[in-house]
């Protein structure tokens, strides 16, 4: 279904079939010469033809289409390379264009996230069943996209708009909003989301995603912003009052994963199990494992979070990372 959703700006709803998602927001702007296209949406047939039949109504020229990727994640990239034609031309930040082509070149491009699973809690056979059902699974191409890469402060023209680039790691490490000021207008990708939490994942290496998340709404909410178009969902116009919203749930999350790792070292799989989800399970065994490989990452975060704060610490036993309180 394709709505215009503001003055020149169009809403394409795409489809992720079997995920609480449920849709990908798409975005199209056209201009005099050329069309901006923000996402795109999961590699499968739904999503595909939903784009499609979307660009068609809108009579959309892929030749003559700039396509901006707000982050890598497949249900935002994984219909890139059916979108290719030539004259096309691909944006994202160069964290983010490198991981999206590593999926689309690498023949087992999930096995270190199969590994990392292990390492934090999972029995094998769930972290292969978890990969296995992972999205990154479904991007099924081999061929490298030439992206031009962007940075914070750049500026992209399209229609009446002049929307410049945010950078905003923490959902993604090159995860990047477009902010129109005259409009007031915020393309948050994943950053914000009106309905949901965004994922904020960690799995392993020194980097600190939850910090780098708060220190990113921080910079969004120095913003004037009266509408914000996110990456799932419902537009809304409060953004600053969801900020403080999300900053209220991670404190909570915080809270939650501290006392939980207090009676002895846990994995973060552990730790998972015993926080709090929105999900339609009645109890963690039943959870489906591509979402306790989520939720999984998000405790790692919290857990990533407290470490820095001294409040936890970390040891490598037996193969897997244990969390415990610092007394």
């Amino acid at each position: 279904m394709v709505e215009e959703v503001y003055p020149s700006i169009f809403r394409m709803e795409i489809p992720i079939p079997r995920s609480p998602l449920k849709a990908t927001n798409s975005y199209v702007i056209k201009g005099a010469e050329r069309t901006l296209l923000i996402d795109s949406g999961q590699n499968c047939e739904e999503s595909l033809a939903a784009i499609r039949a979307g660009l068609s109504e809108l009579s959309v020229d892929l030749a003559q289409t700039d396509i901006f990727v707000t982050h890598m994640h497949a249900d935002h990239s994984g219909l890139l390379p059916f979108l290719r034609q030539e004259g096309t031309r691909f944006f994202a930040s160069a964290a983010d264009a490198d991981v999206i082509n590593h999926m689309f070149t690498e023949a087992d491009p999930l096995e270190s996230l199969r590994v990392a699973a292990c390492e934090n809690g999972f029995a094998p056979e769930e972290a292969a069943a978890a990969i296995r059902r992972h999205p990154g699974n479904d991007i099924g191409s081999r061929d490298a996209l030439q992206f031009e890469t962007v940075v914070d402060g750049a500026v992209f023209a399209a229609g009446p708009f002049r929307f410049r680039c945010i950078a905003t790691p923490g959902h993604t490490q090159g995860h990047i909003c477009l902010y129109e000021a005259d409009h007031k207008l915020l393309i948050s990708g994943d950053h914000i989301l009106g309905d949901i939490s965004p994922n904020i994942t960690y799995y392993w290496g020194e980097q600190n995603p939850l910090q780098q998340f708060w220190r990113s709404l921080r910079l969004v909410e120095g913003l004037d912003v009266k509408k914000v178009l996110p990456g799932h969902r419902r537009l809304f116009d409060d953004c600053h009052g969801r900020i403080e919203e999300l900053f209220t749930h991670h404190r909570h999350r915080l809270d939650e994963a501290y006392a939980i790792v207090k009676t002895e070292p846990m994995t973060g799989y552990q730790v998972a199990a015993g926080m709090t989800w929105d999900m339609v399970y009645r109890t963690w065994d039943e959870v489906a494992p591509v979402q306790k490989f989520f939720a999984t990452g998000e405790a790692l975060a919290h857990l990533r979070y407290l470490m820095a704060e001294g409040k936890v610490a970390c040891e490598q036993r037996g193969g897997r990372y244990l969390y415990s309180q610092i007394a």
